[in-house]
């Protein structure tokens, strides 16, 4: 998958994610925060279980040489993938959803879900400052101005000179999502829907758990299955989106791309939940369009040298960079999946951080 094709999945990742957001406010007025948390994640691992059968039923009936992309085969885990993988799952699995969940209660859905904007801004500061990855001075004046659009928004002006707690914590949950993103980035090349089923089913167990230590209540049936059909599209799809683009992009680049959800988000809410947006909202949302503009349109070419490489992954023989061949005459168009060896190769060609572009500069 190329930057052009991976930019559909993030946009698509986006939009589910912040679409849940002021939903997610409506659900609180019901469900504490740390059973709903639960639930989402729940949700998104039950509806990718139900997904994938019916992917295996297809692939059973219609033949596992087909061109279609959504039944092609994916690399599976393997024992190297598991630390960044458990590591994804306690940070944004675990962590990060709660601290919005309690975040949400005391902050405007319209306010929070621009405050989201803040993941993309996590999400790339720790892919370049620890992870490594090449991130332009148009990236960090995109990262700038989200930043201080997201001070506007969590100054708390009602009061003494100070920021609300509330709002630390969702900067607190985008944060941790950073962290997760650049987890998963590292296994992107993997099984989508499998990464996700075991982040949600870890995650929701883990947060059940920690809901009945903390004695909050469990919501009545109703309400558990609304969460439950929330967290399918808002978490589990929204999540395969995000995992996908990861190949493509790169953590900085999808992440900038995901900074559209929290727009989203707001939108909706003033019409759902009928919140007006504070003095600094408009100010606020300019500066984070801005941000988001300008990651959004940040260009990369230079000549660039592959280093001899052997991984498995999801791939065709027709994208420029995987030119091996195969014994019973493999299709160039056909999507599929394994073990295989890259040559030193140099070249120029616009790209992103995807699976082949992780050089340093």
């Amino acid at each position: 998958m190329g930057p052009i094709t991976a930019v559909l999945p993030a946009l698509l990742a986006a939009a589910f994610f912040g679409a849940g957001v002021p939903l997610a406010k409506v659900l609180l007025g019901g469900i504490e925060p740390i059973p709903l948390a639960a639930l989402l994640y729940l949700g998104g691992s039950f509806s990718l279980v139900i997904f994938k059968a019916v992917q295996a039923l297809a692939r059973w009936a219609i033949g596992r040489r087909s061109a279609s992309a959504w039944l092609a085969g994916e690399a599976a885990l393997k024992g190297s993938d598991w630390p960044w993988l458990l590591g994804a799952l306690l940070a944004g699995g675990v962590a990060a959803p709660i601290l919005l969940m309690v975040g949400l209660r005391h902050t405007p859905a319209a306010t929070a879900s621009l405050l989201l904007n803040f993941e993309g801004v996590a999400t790339a500061l720790l892919a370049a400052i620890i992870f490594g990855e090449a991130i332009g001075f148009r990236i960090w004046w995109g990262i700038i101005a989200i930043t201080a659009g997201g001070v506007l928004l969590s100054w708390d002006g009602s009061g003494a000179w100070g920021f609300s707690a509330a709002a630390l914590g969702i900067l607190g949950a985008c944060f941790l999502w950073g962290l997760d993103n650049n987890f998963t980035r590292n296994i992107s090349a993997k099984d989508p829907l499998t990464i996700v089923i075991i982040k949600g089913l870890g995650a929701g167990a883990i947060s059940l758990i920690l809901a009945r230590v903390s004695g909050s209540s469990l919501p009545g049936p109703i309400q558990t299955l609304l969460a439950l059909i929330l967290g399918g599209f808002s978490y589990g799809i929204s999540l395969v989106f995000y995992v996908m683009a990861l190949r493509g992009l790169g953590a900085a680049r999808t992440g900038a791309l995901f900074s559209l959800a929290p727009f989203i988000g707001a939108g909706l809410s003033l019409p759902i939940l009928r919140e007006l947006p504070g003095p600094f909202t408009f100010w606020a949302f300019a500066l984070m369009a801005l941000g988001a503009v300008l990651l959004v349109g940040e260009g990369h070419n230079h000549v660039h040298r592959h280093s001899p490489l052997e991984h498995e992954h999801r791939h065709r023989h027709d994208d420029g960079h995987h030119v091996h061949e195969h014994g019973d005459g493999e299709t160039p168009g056909l999507v599929h999946s394994h073990w295989h060896r890259h040559q030193t190769l140099v070249h120029d060609h616009p790209h992103a951080p995807d699976l082949h572009h992780r050089h340093r500069h």
